[in-house]
């Protein structure tokens, strides 16, 4: 496969000093089977007479030998097979309806393999802010909602009943076009001042300055500002044009022509480098198959000509389905209808990118591809990109600001809010800067973790601003990894060391293979007092997620029958999709609750903790580890290595709280070590910035989650596919 050798010719470069078993990082998803044995027995004599001594069982993996492509389709295979093969079937259903009742049941077997353990949402945390509600798109899916241009943005901290007051009449203004007008009448009608620059925090530098070549947050919440796509949607959720003035749908609903609005590209000063063109869309769609980071997964199977394309199967990407018709014209074929592919083009999948200028910055194209050569000069900075984006990067200084003026050859540029953005680092040391950077006017809102909430109920602002901020659809997770092959980080092996002899090693490997041993950890976390860490005790249940796909991402539009353990089971039009994934959990007798009917959400409740469970489980798992040589107990414990952030008091505490609750839910039978990282760009490298899974430095990971790039559930549940078509699958320490 093309992007396999690609992404292990990586690999090799980065790992060659290290030993055959290797030592990398890389965040958790992917998992294994159990482990098969080698069994042997001695005979001894005593006093002339022949005895049979006990059976010494020595513990083995069964991938041991295999190559790492083969150990981590074993492993995958033993582990979610059974989501892989209900998966399957959903891509033939006949409607979408069906589709999503197939994915649910898929997701249900992805739980209860417990490769993950979803925790929280991100949201739901007391917040003061300057920022008017409702002022970026409420779309849960792609990049638009990191977008900032139309923010509407206060001088003053808006109260918590004006913030109320604006949330009621967004219901009724939603839909009609009229609501960011409404919301800056209202603000200044108020008395509020309103302004044009946007002042925020971030804690990480873009690895690359290169959208298409990224599916990592820390990356695209940056770029995204630097460039428009052919449609985004609005502050009311509605899909306009952008690039594209208009578009039309074939009858057959597999071509999608687009038809571009006059514009241009510019270089970090302002200057013209080019006109956008429909060809700047085939580049950048051709870029993203070419680069093996990229979110290629997603056309797989979907854009004409695109899988083989990445598997190398025809070379001449003319034969793909993304064509320039003219200057102004651009077309995407596909292999069937997608309802929801014009969901997709908000991500960074589809952006544009200049051939002119990504040539002229060393790029090249197919088999000539090498962003490792000495000319390859694209994306590595802000000065080495094109903008035809709302803003201009004018200054970006590692770790510490990133500053962003409006580009004055933007297409829309009297239509832009703010006209400068200042993304100020804060590396999360000191846990109350972010609050006394927004009291005093540095940044303009702020979250309220535990130490800050305090402080804001004795000052007042609390009582005068607080409001909570809105659950998004990003699903945070806790990752158990199951082919563990580092123990320091692959960029730097003097960080994030592991204690564990190579005993240690092969039994927790052999361990963390079991089912029965993965629900007992997932069943074992508090992750409502985890999450207090972050948001305080009062809200604590408040963003906390009980599946990977949120269980109201969609809903069935027709009657629909699907088998669940040979019994048909029939779902109504308007059904949850977390309704359908609850049933195959309840049928199965996996004691996980993903979805509450009574309430209608998948959040807000713990589905998962319960000692009990955790105890039953793990005692299933010690009988059956027994038998492969791995015995288990207090004083023969499994250790599990989290690397944590030790510079933040929060994350700190967070670390704590899976240790403490794991040990003590599981009778110190199982020991986590705590693995320091004093620079959260060590904790980074150890479980979120890897590329492959051989690179993961951890057997447990709480670093990682994962946000909806469109609007179907396939975009959460592709990212646990095989053959490195899934991009979680790293986290599992396979692929």
């Amino acid at each position: 496969m093309k992007k396999k050798v690609l992404s292990m010719l990586l690999v090799a470069a980065m790992t060659a000093s290290l030993c055959a078993c290797t030592n990398t990082a890389t965040n958790p998803s992917g998992e294994s089977s159990n482990a098969s044995t080698e069994q042997g027995s001695n005979a001894s004599s005593v006093d002339g007479g022949n005895t049979q001594q006990p059976e010494v069982v020595t513990p083995s993996i069964a991938w041991a030998d295999m190559e790492y492509d083969d150990a981590s389709a074993y492993v995958y295979d033993a582990a979610l097979g059974e989501f892989s093969d209900i998966y399957a079937k959903a891509a033939s259903a006949k409607s979408d309806s069906e589709s999503y009742a197939l994915q649910a049941l898929a997701e249900a077997k992805l739980l209860e393999a417990a490769v993950m353990l979803p925790t929280q949402s991100r949201g739901g945390n007391y917040a003061i802010s300057r920022i008017a509600p409702k002022s970026v798109t409420p779309v849960l899916w792609g990049n638009d909602n990191e977008r900032v241009h139309q923010a509407i943005v206060c001088t003053e901290f808006i109260t918590s009943g004006d913030r109320e007051e604006m949330r009621a009449k967004y219901t009724e203004l939603k839909g009609t076009g009229t609501w960011e007008q409404w919301a800056k009448d209202y603000l200044t009608g108020k008395g509020y001042t309103l302004k044009d620059t946007y002042n925020t925090a971030y804690s990480s530098d873009p690895i690359t300055w290169d959208v298409i070549s990224t599916s990592q947050a820390a990356d695209s919440e940056k770029i995204v500002q630097t460039y428009d796509g052919l449609v985004e949607y609005d502050l009311e959720g509605v899909l306009k044009p952008a690039l594209a003035e208009s578009w039309d749908v074939s009858a057959d609903g597999k071509t999608y022509t687009f038809h571009l609005r006059n514009t241009v590209w510019v270089d970090s000063q302002g200057r013209k480098v080019a006109d956008v063109v429909a060809d700047d869309f085939v580049a950048g769609f051709q870029h993203m198959l070419d680069c093996p980071d990229a979110p290629w997964y997603l056309v797989q199977g979907l854009v004409v000509g695109a899988s083989e394309y990445i598997e190398g199967e025809i070379t001449d990407f003319s034969k793909v389905g993304v064509k320039a018709v003219d200057d102004h014209t651009v077309t995407y074929t596909l292999e069937e209808p997608a309802s929801y592919f014009l969901t997709m083009l908000g991500y960074g999948a589809f952006a544009p990118m200049s051939r002119a200028y990504y040539t002229s910055q060393g790029g090249k194209f197919g088999a000539d591809y090498d962003p490792a050569a000495d000319t390859y000069k694209y994306g590595t900075t802000k000065d080495n990109i094109a903008y035809c984006g709302p803003y201009l990067v004018t200054n970006a200084t590692e770790k510490n600001i990133i500053k962003f003026e409006l580009n004055k050859s933007y297409w829309n540029k009297d239509n832009v809010n703010i006209k400068v953005q200042n993304w100020l680092f804060n590396d999360g040391t000191d846990t109350l800067k972010s609050y006394n950077d927004a009291v005093a006017g540095v940044i303009d809102g702020a979250g309220l973790n535990s130490s800050a909430l305090e402080i804001a109920k004795q000052d007042g602002n609390f009582d005068k601003y607080h409001s909570i901020s809105e659950c998004d659809a990003t699903t945070f997770s806790l990752f158990i990894n199951l082919n563990r092959g580092t123990y320091a980080n692959f960029n730097d092996d003097t960080k994030a060391v592991t204690t564990q002899s190579e005993d240690d090693q092969l039994r927790t490997k052999v361990a963390v293979n079991n089912i029965h041993f993965r629900r007992a950890i997932c069943f074992s976390v508090d992750r409502a007092a985890y999450n207090a860490q972050t948001v305080g005790e009062e809200l604590k249940l408040t963003s906390l997620r009980n599946s990977y796909t949120p269980g109201t991402f969609v809903f069935l539009t027709q009657d629909v029958t699907v088998d669940i353990n040979g019994k048909a089971t029939t779902f109504k039009a308007g059904t949850n999709y977390g309704e359908i994934l609850q049933a195959q959990l309840d049928a199965d007798g996996v004691k996980i609750k993903a979805y509450d009917k009574a309430t209608g959400s998948s959040d807000a409740f713990d589905g998962w903790y319960n000692t009990a469970n955790a105890k039953a489980e793990l005692s299933a798992a010690i009988d059956e580890l027994k038998a492969q040589g791995v015995e288990i107990s207090a004083s023969n414990p499994i250790y599990l290595d989290l690397p944590y952030f030790s510079g933040s008091t929060t994350y700190t505490n967070r670390a704590n709280v899976i240790k403490q609750s794991i040990e003590a839910a599981l009778d110190k039978n199982v020991i986590v070590n705590l693995v320091e990282c004093k620079e959260a760009t060590d904790w980074y490298y150890a479980g979120y910035y890897p590329s492959t899974g051989d690179q993961s430095n951890f057997d447990l990971c709480d670093l990682s989650g994962w946000g909806p790039d469109y609007g179907d559930p396939k975009t959460y549940l592709d990212t646990f596919l095989d053959e490195y078509a899934g991009y979680m699958t790293k986290m599992l320490g396979i692929y």
